[in-house]
C-alpha cells in the first residue's frame, strides 16, 4: 500500500456501482484499511446479477458495510443511500459501460450516465457542503488520437461512441457543479482496467472464456491496436488517494499504466497464463474502437503519488488464476441463494 497517498480512515464513503468489478474491489479495500463503506448498486442485468452478487457476499458479513440497492435515476433510492451519510466522500463508479453497446441504445446511456449523474450531485449538493466527488471517468473521453501520450490538457471534444460522449458529459456536469456549488470534485479517467472480478463483456475475460472453451476469438484490424491495461489494485489505490489528497477543488487526474500492449501480444500473454492456444479470426476494424490508449501519468504521480506496481504479465496471471479458480461458479447457471436473498 506504499502508493496510496495520505488515507484517512476515519471516512464514510458513498461507492455507487459498490458490487461492480472496480467497485467491488475498491469496497475490499477500504473496508479492510478501517472506513465505513455505503455501496450503492442497481444489479441491473448488462451482465449476470449473480456475478454482482458474488461480489459482495464478504462484504454483507461486515460491521462496516451497508448495501442499498437502486437505480441512479430514481431519486428514492438515491435518498435512502443518503440517509446513512454524511459522507466525507462519494466514489461514483456506477454507469452503463462499454463502447459497442452503447452503440445500440444511446438513449440508455445517456439517461443513465448523464441523468443519473446529474441526480446523484443533486443529492451530494443538498446533503452536505464538504463532501468530495471522485467521479469514474475513462480514457474514451480522448476519442482518436495522432499523438503520443494522452494527456489532462487534451482537447475532449471528439469522442466516437455514445459511451464516451456521456463521460464527457460527465466531467462537464462535475465542473459545472464545482463551479456552483464549490463542491470537490476528481475525475479519474481509467485506462483499461483488469483483474479479477472483470465483466465478462471485457476483452481479456471474454478472451480467456473462449480460449479456455476452445473457441475462437474474433480480432479486429491487424492486431496492432493498442490499449494501456491497467491492473484494478493500481487503479484502487489511485482511487483512495485521490479521497484525501490537497484537492486545488476541480481536478483531472489519468489513473493508466502508461505502457500500451499491442493486442497481439495481449493474446499472447493470456495464451501463456492459460496454457492453450487461441484460434483467431480476423475482422475488420470497428468504426468506434480508438486505435491506442496512452496515460500519461506524470500528474498522478506527482499529486497522488500514484505508482502502478503490478505489471501486465503479473496481473493477468492474476486473473487467470481467478478465473480458472472460479469459472465453475461463474458458468453456473445455479443461483447465489445466499446472497441474492439479501439483496432485494
Amino acid at each position: 500500500m506504499s502508493n496510496i497517498l495520505n488515507f484517512n480512515p476515519e471516512q464514510t464513503v458513498l461507492v455507487t456501482g459498490g458490487a461492480g468489478f472496480i467497485g467491488s474491489n475498491l469496497v475490499d479495500k477500504l473496508l479492510a484499511l478501517g472506513n465505513k463503506v455505503v455501496s450503492f448498486d442497481s444489479f441491473n442485468d448488462f451482465y449476470d446479477p449473480k456475478a454482482k452478487a458474488r461480489n459482495v457476499q464478504e462484504h454483507l458479513k461486515h460491521p462496516n458495510f451497508t448495501l442499498v440497492r437502486g437505480d441512479l435515476r430514481d431519486e428514492h433510492a438515491l435518498a435512502r443511500a443518503f440517509a446513512h451519510g454524511p459522507f466525507d466522500v462519494v466514489v461514483h463508479l456506477a454507469a452503463m459501460a462499454g463502447v459497442l453497446p452503447s452503440l445500440a441504445d444511446p438513449t440508455l446511456y445517456m439517461d443513465i450516465n448523464v441523468t443519473g449523474a446529474q441526480k446523484l450531485l443533486n443529492q451530494i449538493a443538498a446533503s452536505s457542503k464538504t463532501t468530495r466527488l471522485i467521479f469514474g471517468s475513462s480514457s474514451s473521453v480522448y476519442g482518436a488520437r495522432s499523438g503520443e501520450c494522452f494527456r489532462e490538457t487534451d482537447a475532449i471534444d471528439q469522442p466516437l461512441s455514445p459511451y464516451a460522449a456521456s463521460k464527457v458529459a460527465g466531467e462537464a456536469i462535475c465542473y459545472a457543479y464545482h463551479h456552483t456549488t464549490k463542491m470537490p470534485v476528481v475525475c479519474l479517467r481509467f485506462f483499461t482496467v483488469f483483474g479479477p472480478r472483470q465483466r465478462p463483456d471485457l476483452a481479456i475475460r471474454k478472451f480467456a472464456n473462449l480460449i479456455d472453451q476452445g473457441k475462437s476469438i474474433d480480432v479486429y484490424g491487424d492486431g496492432t491496436s493498442k490499449r494501456d491495461y491497467t491492473f484494478v489494485g493500481d487503479i484502487v489505490s489511485g482511487i483512495i488517494s485521490s479521497m484525501s489528497y490537497e484537492s486545488p477543488g476541480f481536478d483531472v487526474i489519468n489513473l493508466g499504466r502508461s505502457e500500451p500492449v499491442i493486442l497481439k501480444e495481449m493474446i499472447a500473454t493470456i495464451e501463456k497464463a492459460m496454457g492453450k492456444k487461441a484460434k483467431l479470426v480476423q475482422k475488420p476494424v470497428q468504426m468506434a474502437d480508438m486505435p491506442y490508449t496512452y496515460a500519461a501519468i506524470d500528474k498522478a504521480r506527482q499529486v497522488l503519488g500514484y505508482k502502478p506496481e503490478t505489471s501486465f504479465e503479473a496481473g493477468v496471471e492474476q486473473f487467470v488464476a481467478w478465473f480458472l479458480k472460479n469459472k465453475e461458479e461463474i458458468q453456473s447457471e445455479i443461483p447465489l441463494t445466499s446472497a441474492l436473498e439479501v439483496i432485494h
